[in-house]
């Protein structure tokens, strides 16, 4: 994929609508912003995923050289322009599968901190929620499993500092929000899950395949809409006994200022326990910092840290 986006930057001319479009942007294309260059991205893999272009030049199979590699791009700009550009316009879709190993850590801590009560999960920027089922899923490390024994999805990232608390809370609700959100039972959303996931990445691929047959016979509500005004919405929901636990991973910090105000406005009115679960980028490094906030104080304990892809946890 670093060969592919090099060959755009040297050879990207505007001689196709998909090439004028890319060139042209009208917003910001940055990373931070409408990253650009990942949805074009996964809008060539979901091509290959789909059996229409680039077979021969993608994993398992590879280009004999750049020119090789180039003209399939180029042939795929032309004979399929109309759905490119369709996947140009959406944000890209990533749903991590390995973040859940940092949530099923977090959410052990919420059981440490209040024992014997339900949980009430909400995810904001669900993509398709595959990571609210993160307790269906096992973190399997060299001295503690989290999760049940028969799960499909093992995550077992590189761990340092302390093991997590070794239960689970039990969990009675499920709810996550998206601008676009995905359907694990759809075909042609299961071409987006895993488009993003870049060929010469199988096991990723792997797990995100698993996660999706996990969601086929676990639905979760996804509903599509605004995250701050949906949660409003959430958070006035019948008082329950248990806690009411927020998450979002790589998430808040896309969310626009006003969204992220009114948001933290709504966890600050809360009436009941609420807690509030972070993997997100700071100001610090390596990777994104796990946080966990009880409301209505707003109190805030880094949990640790961990890699954007849930590749390792560095766990205080």
């Amino acid at each position: 994929m670093g060969r592919l986006m090099m060959l755009f930057a040297d050879r990207l001319q505007p001689n196709t609508a998909v090439a004028e479009q890319v060139l042209g942007w009208p917003g910001d294309p940055g990373t931070n912003a409408d990253s650009v260059p990942l949805r074009l991205a996964g809008a060539l893999h979901g091509l290959k995923l789909d059996g229409l272009a680039l077979t021969d030049v993608y994993p398992p199979k590879k280009a004999d050289d750049d020119d090789a590699l180039w003209d399939a791009i180029e042939h795929a700009f032309q004979a399929h322009s109309d759905r490119i550009l369709d996947w140009l316009t959406r944000s890209p879709q990533t749903n991590e599968v390995r973040r859940s190993a940092a949530v099923l850590a977090a959410l052990a801590e919420v059981a440490r901190r209040y024992p014997d009560q339900n949980v009430d999960l909400f995810e904001l920027g669900a993509s398709g929620g595959l990571n609210l089922l993160a307790d269906r899923y096992q973190l399997a490390l060299p001295e503690l499993t989290l999760g049940p024994a028969d799960a499909t999805v093992i995550l077992t990232p590189e761990w340092t500092g302390p093991w997590p608390h070794a239960n689970l809370p039990n969990i009675t609700t499920r709810r996550g929000v998206d601008l676009a959100p995905l359907n694990p039972s759809s075909d042609a959303d299961r071409s987006r899950f895993l488009a993003y996931l870049w060929p010469d990445q199988p096991e990723r691929q792997r797990l995100t395949e698993a996660a999706l047959a996990e969601a086929r016979k676990t639905p979760v509500a996804l509903d599509a809409g605004d995250a701050a005004h949906w949660l409003e919405q959430a958070l006035m929901g019948p008082a329950t006994s248990g806690v009411s636990v927020i998450f979002h991973t790589v998430a808040w910090q896309y969310f626009p200022d006003a969204t992220k105000a009114r948001a933290t406005a709504a966890l600050a009115n809360v009436q009941k326990p609420t807690v509030q679960i972070g993997m997100e980028a700071d100001k610090n490094s390596p990777g994104a910092a796990i946080t966990l906030t009880e409301w209505p104080s707003g109190d805030t304990k880094t949990l640790g840290r961990a890699d954007f892809h849930g590749r390792w946890i560095n766990w205080y």
